[in-house]
């Protein structure tokens, strides 16, 4: 849906020249993959940065543009500022301003982050919005922003649901993504369950005018739920992550969604490697990799395939693991492909190497661990905020249990660095694992810094109830 008083992107759409919508966006998609980027764009998209509903690139799209206009600038392309688009400053312009029960107020702790935001808009912006024939009064994510009462759902029976109330659900997955990237599960789990009980109630209440409109409401729907349950077993919240993955799941066999099935699939098999469950994070990675095999995303495959490494290195399996490990690198190599699904943006070099880690680590082989810790680390992107503490929080660990006090004392300080501004059950945990390894490494001047700080800050692990 556009936005009142939106300004058409006149430079872009001049750009674009005699190609179709659908044509330019797949000669992104291509110089996207030529730089090692991952963009969904599709026509859609490039219709709505040419209507001026996107008024500023996230960061990845505004590599891949400068890539395919060598020497231009934001401007050149026809976008403002990135500072007159983003927080405080953007809400203080001259754009209407949201209805009072739709947006939330600035929130101090997160408009200090804005800077890293990597997406086209501001975080505390409203996820749902007024459209179609009736209104869907859910609240932003809000983070500081307005009460429970006033997230509640209005849907009036008979009601018809178009492309803006599924716009909605697909920018509250793309937010909680963006949030979650930045800062964390803890403090975002409460807040994100209320947009995902208003998109099924869309979804169980609504009926559509078209068949695409009721798959991607499905699929925004589901995506949804797995992105809250993400949330939830990032804080420690298992059995609630279980429940929105299982949602998920059933969502997509409902609609025939093979894409979202092993998605939720593979989430689904974290969890299990996560809770002590390393055989149904076999399966469940195998599942994932049966509904995955006719989509055409190796990363996908492969990313799958370090799922079920995971499930194998809990059960003690060394060699099927070091298979496993060998079939992901394998498709891993094959590189991103035009299918890949928007959720695995994560999904890099960096990311292979932390996985590979985790298996190395669950196997006992800790300095193999910390080989492959080193090199997430060093490959890691720093526009993922929370990976920047979980990669390290990894390598920690690996490194105190392989011996290296020293090095590890160091890396725990570069976690301890970022917990004010990442919020995770899960990194704390990892944290304070390193921690008790080094508790019995007596004479480390490096250890007992860390140590120090470390219970200085809170030390144990936070409850997964609270916040």
């Amino acid at each position: 849906m556009v936005s009142t008083g939106a300004v058409p992107n006149l430079a872009f759409r001049q750009l674009r020249g005699q190609r179709s919508a659908g044509e330019f966006a797949a000669a992104v998609r291509r110089a996207a993959r030529e730089i090692g980027e991952q963009v969904a764009c599709d026509a859609r998209y490039i219709g709505r940065v040419e209507s001026g509903e996107i008024r500023c690139p996230n960061y990845a799209y505004e590599r891949v543009f400068l890539h395919m206009f060598p020497g231009a600038s934001l401007a050149d392309l026809g976008f403002p500022a990135r500072e007159s688009v983003r927080g405080r400053g953007a809400r203080s312009g001259s754009a209407p301003a949201a209805p009072a029960a739709l947006s939330a107020p600035a929130s101090p702790s997160v408009s200090d982050e804005s800077h890293h935001t990597d997406e086209e808009s501001d975080v505390l912006r409203r996820v749902f919005m007024m459209g179609g024939t009736a209104t869907v009064a859910a609240a932003s994510l809000g983070l500081g922003g307005p009460s429970a009462s006033a997230a509640g759902v209005s849907l009036p029976a008979q009601r018809r649901v178009g492309e803006s109330e599924v716009d909605a659900v697909e920018q509250a997955v793309r937010r909680i993504r963006v949030l979650d990237d930045r800062r964390g599960g803890d403090g975002l789990y409460r807040q994100a369950a209320r947009p995902l009980r208003a998109a099924y109630e869309l979804l169980d209440s609504g009926t559509t005018t078209r068949r695409a409109v009721a798959d991607r409401l499905h699929a925004g729907a589901g995506e949804l739920a797995i992105s809250v349950g993400w949330l939830a077993h990032d804080s420690g919240r298992f059995e609630d992550a279980r429940s929105h993955y299982a949602e998920a799941l059933a969502t997509a066999r409902l609609a025939g969604d093979a894409g979202l099935e092993a998605h939720a699939f593979c989430n689904t098999s974290f969890l299990a490697r996560d809770a002590g469950r390393p055989r149904e994070a076999v399966r469940a990675a195998e599942a994932g990799q049966r509904a995955a095999r006719t989509l055409g995303s190796p990363r996908l495959l492969a990313l799958l395939a370090l799922r079920e490494a995971g499930g194998r290195a809990g059960l003690g399996d060394r060699t099927g693991c070091d298979q496993a490990i060998g079939r992901a690198r394998a498709a891993f190599e094959r590189g991103a492909a035009a299918e890949d699904p928007e959720w695995m943006s994560f999904f890099r070099e960096a990311e292979l190497e932390l996985l590979e880690a985790q298996c190395w680590s669950a196997l006992g082989d800790w300095s193999r661990a910390a080989r492959h810790g080193r090199r997430a680390v060093t490959l890691q992107d720093a526009h993922f905020t929370r990976n920047l503490a979980l990669y390290r929080a990894q390598l920690a660990g690996d490194l105190a249990r392989a011996g290296k006090v020293e090095e590890a004392a160091a890396t725990g300080h570069q976690v301890l660095n970022l917990l004010d501004r990442v919020r995770s059950s899960r990194i704390r945990g990892m944290v304070a694992g390193a921690a008790r390894v080094l508790e019995g490494r007596a004479g480390s001047s490096g250890a007992e810094s860390f140590l120090t700080r470390h219970r200085e800050l809170g030390g144990a692990q936070p409850s997964p109830s609270g916040v």
